[in-house]
């Protein structure tokens, strides 16, 4: 047997949802990491005193037990694992694995057991259902009854919105009601935040960015507290995934984000991300209120009673010390302008991309936390609107698309060395010419293959540059703006409809030619390979044979053009003496007019100058007295 044993798809209940991950069983610990937040549950080998095997609903499950009081369960296992999972705890953590049925009668009727942070209803001594004493959310009392509610999760379909359980009255002991017995026990252990006690410290007027607002944030022993003018959230730190800190672009303000799950709701809407914006040069003098003592034995030498620096600081500070979390910083990336950001876009709001040294994340609107091992490729994008700039793309291993749009064209060589760098999957292609380093066993791409989309956009940049330079070179000294110069190299562009076509090459006029006769010799044969065929006879043709052949369709394409010439001018002969014909049936000499053709023009432009004189704007009368009195003089 190895050192390890590991388990992929194995489910991990989390407030009536079922989140997958990867379960490894080492020497020396047990770790569980969830594929969809990434939060890791490590349980020392020393700390095991309880492993039960269990049949659940998802095949069979492993609960077990620690020194420390803590329940881990994890479901999703086969009937076959059992016999090699039971043999690593003997010989690794030296426990039993027992198996242990589950009470299926559907009895209503039993004994509650409180037992660490679940509570569990038995039958008979065999267990009916257990209830994660986190997931209660309030506990109410009546007579003879006690009832639960639950903390709901987005992700399931169905949610348990309470359970209800009936208390006998107790006559073996009269002092105690068994009721509040109940309550107690279970409120000692349910997730219900009670402001009870004064804060450690208070922050005041704090910019959020989501949710939007000032808030005083309130700091208490197990919780945060938001106090705005209009919502108040209570934040429990057992909710606080991840910190991170983030320069802004503009190096005068600094993010500070608080990944939460589950996350703070108001109405229908969920906050998964709150971010705080400071000022780098805002500071602050910050006094716990707690003693020196109870500083010391509580935080380790982490917080001290006074403090001073800037605001930022202090928040990162406090929460770390709180939350036991590390605080996640940008790693090693700059882009094009120095900053260790990206400038782009997401859905219908611009903001900051950050690489980090495990992820990306955006800031703010909405704000997105995506994390290498859940990402399945990247792909960059040519930009919709212009070519200044590119899309960058990021699809996960659940099937969502992330697209970053409007990210600048500079940015794409940082950006791709990154990515690379990362051994992410590049969907198109992707390395760059001349760059080593080891292959991604997970990548598509070759190490000496180039950026095609690099090469295609330096190819342009070319072109644009020569044209540039050819408009320069023909304005000649005169820098001057024209207008019409744009126009011209417009109609330069438009193709000629009454030019010659481009005569065809040699190679087009013998396969003209020849290609019935290779149709006949392969009858059962495709389009496609009968021009590679064709391809093959070509090569195989001599120097002299291409030469003279060369110079015979020559000769035939000058014939043709020469016909092609000959009949035009025909035509342009005909069409001139067609219209001579015209003139003459017209009038012949155009000095001659009759009477009868003068009085009839004349009075048809009569007709047309009181036209076009309706149409005109109209003209003051004393203005038209000084257009005849100077039309009179002159």
């Amino acid at each position: 047997m190895g050192d390890t044993l590991e388990f992929n798809e194995i489910y991990q209940e989390v407030k009536g949802s079922w989140n997958d991950g990867r379960l490894r069983f080492s020497k020396q610990n047990v770790v569980y990491k969830s594929s969809k937040t990434g939060k890791v549950d490590n349980i020392p080998a020393g700390e095991l005193n309880l492993a039960q095997w269990r049949r659940v609903c998802l095949g069979h499950g492993i609960k077990l037990g620690t020194s420390t009081g803590h329940i881990y369960k994890y479901d999703g296992f086969r009937d076959t694992d059992f016999e090699k999972i039971s043999e690593f705890f003997k010989a690794n953590y030296k426990v039993e694995l027992t198996e242990k049925d589950m009470c299926v009668k559907g009895w209503n009727w039993g004994t509650a057991k409180f037992s660490g942070p679940l509570l569990s209803f038995d039958i008979n001594d065999s267990t009916a259902f257990e209830v994660p004493l986190s997931n209660v959310s309030q506990c109410a009392t009546g007579k003879n009854e006690v009832t639960l509610e639950f903390h709901q999760n987005d992700d399931a379909e169905v949610s348990l919105m309470e359970v209800r359980f009936y208390v006998p009255p107790s006559q073996a002991d009269e002092r105690q009601d068994p009721v509040e017995a109940f309550a107690q026990n279970v409120l000692s252990k349910a997730d219900v935040i009670q402001a009870t006690g004064d804060a450690v410290c208070i922050f005041k007027e704090l910019q959020c960015l989501t949710p939007r607002g000032r808030y005083d944030i309130r700091i208490y022993p197990t919780f945060l507290h938001l106090h705005g003018k209009t919502f108040d959230y209570k934040i429990p730190y057992t909710t606080v995934l991840r910190l991170f800190l983030l320069p802004h672009k503009d190096q005068r303000q600094m993010f500070f984000v608080i990944s939460l799950d589950p996350p703070i709701k108001q109405g229908q809407t969920r906050y998964h991300f709150l971010i705080l914006l400071f000022s780098k040069e805002e500071d602050i003098n910050l006094t716990l209120n707690m003693s020196e003592e109870d500083v010391e034995r509580r935080f380790e030498g982490k917080l001290s009673k006074n403090m001073s620096g800037s605001l930022y600081e202090m928040v990162s500070r406090v929460m770390k010390a709180l939350v036991n979390r590390k605080i996640t910083v940008p790693g090693n990336f700059q882009g094009h302008s120095g900053a260790q950001c990206i400038t782009c876009s997401f859905k219908a709001s611009s903001g900051l991309l950050y690489p980090l040294e495990r992820g990306f994340i955006y800031v703010h609107k909405p704000p997105v936390h995506l994390r290498f091992e859940e990402i399945s490729c990247v792909n960059f994008a040519r930009g919709t609107t212009t070519t200044r700039s590119f899309d960058f793309e990021i699809e996960t291993k659940q099937g969502n698309q992330y697209t970053f749009s409007s990210i600048e064209r500079e940015e794409y060589g940082k950006l791709f060395d990154f990515v690379n760098a990362k051994k992410l999957n590049i969907k198109n292609r992707g390395f760059k010419e001349g760059m080593k380093g080891k292959i991604d066993e997970y990548s598509d791409s070759d190490d000496d293959q180039h950026d095609a989309y690099l090469e295609r956009m330096k190819a342009e940049g070319k072109i644009r540059e020569e044209g540039n330079d050819s408009d320069e070179s023909d304005g000649g000294s005169d820098e001057s703006f024209n207008p019409g110069e744009e126009d011209d190299d417009i109609k330069k562009k438009q193709k000629d409809s009454g030019g010659p076509k481009r005569p065809l090459s040699a190679y087009m006029l013998w396969l003209n030619s020849n290609r019935e006769r290779i149709k006949s010799e392969n009858p059962n044969v495709s389009m496609t390979d009968i021009s590679r065929r064709a391809g093959e006879m070509w090569r195989q043709l001599s120097k002299e044979e291409k030469e003279v052949r060369q110079e015979y369709e020559k000769e035939l394409r000058c014939q043709k053009e020469s016909k092609k010439s000959g009949a035009k001018k025909d035509e342009r002969k005909r069409k001139s003496a067609g219209g001579d014909k015209d003139r003459e049936r017209a009038g012949g000499n155009d000095s001659f007019k009759s009477r009868e053709f003068i009085e009839t023009s004349e009075e048809s432009s009569s007709e047309s100058d009181r036209k076009s004189k309706s149409k005109r704007k109209k003209v003051k009368p004393e203005m038209i007295k000084i257009i005849i009195r100077r039309s009179i003089s002159r």
